[in-house]
């Protein structure tokens, strides 16, 4: 009998470390959440001071708190770290806020963030500034990019489109408001398409127009028909549809002359017209020619393209452009129009080359993290804008068929765009009907 109670807790001890083990792989956040985040931060706060100091991140006291320390306290001088304001904890890791000290800038703190990473155990040591002389520290306790789960609080609202997933845990957006032409690059099976894909199924849901240019005959944004209010399938008629979103813009330009504003937002609402977003999906296509007659179109069409770039955000014209390279070698315009797209988002390419041109001229220490991009992680990508901040991200996984039924459901929110009626795509019978392996 007393062989009983010790082989029960034997096997609970057993089923319990199973368990535990079980929530490492398959629950990541609970695991975390149990085990992970009370360890770290007991790990974070007994050693955080020496953690600092050999990572020479400690500095010298004032005068006043060394004579102090030196005559009151009857203690020896020592160096100070950052002042640890606030520890915060989050489904994901934990969020430390720090007081820098005189001496020290968030860029020392970053330039240390793997020592600091690797002290701590954790996944990731991503540094932002909060405020001068403030600065969070945004610890991974696991792999989030491994199997991305968006917050439920993710959604679209406004021109914000939740897309990705960041490697601190928080939520990539595309704020069109803030970033109004991007450009996507990758190779093929990076999750370029995915990408695509997750931004199309969060502005299917907002009170906006989709153009769609697909010069691949279609392939790609053809089954989100019932949502686009235009779609172009060749060179021809992608430059006779991105003529009217040029005559478009000048009349809305017109339109706020008239009521002598500067920006669509501050039109009455009755009279505002509704925001468009252009989704290009291969934009080489759009400058390669195969003859010498055509050049006259291609310059015709880029040039219009750069017009809608420079001009196009204060009348609600935004760009979006995806592609596997973009770079001078296309042709005339290329530079151009890539220099008015702000945001940038690289996936997987094929070589140092394409990353520098979606990140060289941003973040150009972005480049070697892009470079780092493995094959069997279709999805992951580095987000980068003018400001110089870069983050990695990864999609969550969307089919074509999930993209395609938020497209259907949402149909109804498609704005009615005269000037785009010509280019309104053609609806199938079965065109609800996905194609098995799609």
């Amino acid at each position: 009998m007393t062989d009983l109670p010790t082989w029960l807790e034997a096997t609970g001890a057993l089923a319990g470390a199973g368990g535990l083990g079980y929530a490492k792989v398959r629950a990541p956040r609970v695991y975390w959440s149990l085990v992970g985040m009370p360890v770290t931060w007991g790990r974070f706060t007994f050693s955080y001071a020496s953690t600092m100091d050999v990572c020479g991140l400690t500095v010298q006291p004032s005068a006043l708190r060394a004579f102090m320390t030196r005559n009151v306290a009857r203690r020896e001088v020592r160096p100070v770290p950052p002042k640890v304001r606030r520890v915060r904890p989050t489904s994901t890791g934990l969020r430390v806020s720090l007081r820098l000290p005189a001496g020290l800038e968030p860029a020392d703190i970053a330039a240390s963030s793997q020592r600091l990473r690797h002290a701590w155990g954790v996944q990731s040591v991503t540094v932002v500034e909060s405020k001068p002389g403030y600065v969070e520290l945004r610890m991974t306790g696991y792999d989030v990019l491994g199997r991305v789960r968006m917050p439920r609080r993710a959604v679209p609202r406004g021109l914000v489109v939740p897309v990705a997933l960041r490697e601190d845990g928080t939520v990539f957006e595309r704020d069109y408001r803030k970033i109004p032409h991007a450009l996507t690059l990758g190779a093929n099976q990076s999750g370029k398409s995915m990408y695509q894909r997750n931004l199309i199924q969060g502005l299917a849901r907002l009170p906006v127009g989709l153009v769609g240019i697909d010069c691949k005959r279609g392939v790609e944004q053809s089954r989100y028909a019932p949502r686009l209010s235009a779609l172009a399938t060749d060179r021809e008629s992608a430059g006779h549809l991105v003529d009217a979103l040029v005559a478009e813009m000048e009349e809305r330009f017109d339109l706020l002359a008239l009521y002598g504003v500067s920006d669509l937002w501050e039109l009455p609402a009755k009279v505002r017209p509704a925001p468009l977003v252009v989704l290009i999906d291969e934009v080489a296509e759009l400058f390669l020619v195969t003859s010498k007659k055509e050049e006259a179109a291609r310059d015709h069409t880029v040039m219009q393209l750069v017009r809608l770039g420079q001009m196009a955000r204060a009348i609600g014209i935004f760009l979006e452009a995806c592609g596997q390279r973009f770079g001078s070698d296309l042709g005339r315009g290329a530079t151009a129009l890539r220099a008015q797209l702000t945001g940038r988002v690289v996936h997987r390419v094929n070589d140092k080359q394409t990353a520098e041109m979606g990140l060289g001229d941003i973040a150009p220490d972005a480049v070697v993290s892009v470079t780092g991009i493995r094959a069997d992680r279709p999805g992951v990508a580095v987000a980068g804008d003018a400001s110089g901040y870069w983050s990695r991200i990864r999609t969550p996984e969307t089919t074509p068929a999930q993209a395609a039924a938020i497209c259907r459901e949402f149909a109804h929110l498609t704005p009615d765009l005269p000037f785009l009626a010509p280019f309104r795509p053609a609806l199938c019978a079965d065109a609800a009907v996905e194609p098995a392996g799609i």
